[in-house]
């Protein structure tokens, strides 16, 4: 697909690249803290039910740094001790201009958008 360009498109580049997508890694829901037990369950037979996701958008919450709500994509999932993190990346504003993070954050701090 070229939209206004003469080239190939990203997407028609990295599958041709030959370098491997790589094992899929199983995805928990993204589940708040106050999220009902009931709603929580629902949640969470919907995820499994759907098999691992690409990005997904999700709000990004009260972090030390940044305090406040930031929107956010959610790249990955991991299991660290007795929870789950989220590889998520958004912006912060600074005095400079906006600012993209890349950060491994607690589930606690991911909400769905």
């Amino acid at each position: 697909m070229n939209r206004g360009r003469a080239g190939r498109s990203l997407g028609d580049r990295a599958a041709s690249s030959g370098v491997p997508a790589g094992p899929p890694v199983p995805a928990p829901p993204i589940l708040g803290p106050d999220l009902p037990s009931d709603r929580r369950a629902a949640a969470a037979a919907r995820s499994a039910d759907s098999g691992p996701e690409e990005g997904r958008h999700c709000w990004v919450r009260d972090l030390p740094e940044s305090p406040g709500t930031w929107p956010g994509l959610l790249v990955e999932w991991r299991r660290r001790g007795q929870g789950w993190q989220g590889r998520v990346v958004y912006t912060v504003p600074r005095p400079d201009g906006p600012a993209l993070v890349e950060a491994w954050l607690p589930a606690s701090r991911l909400e769905p958008r």
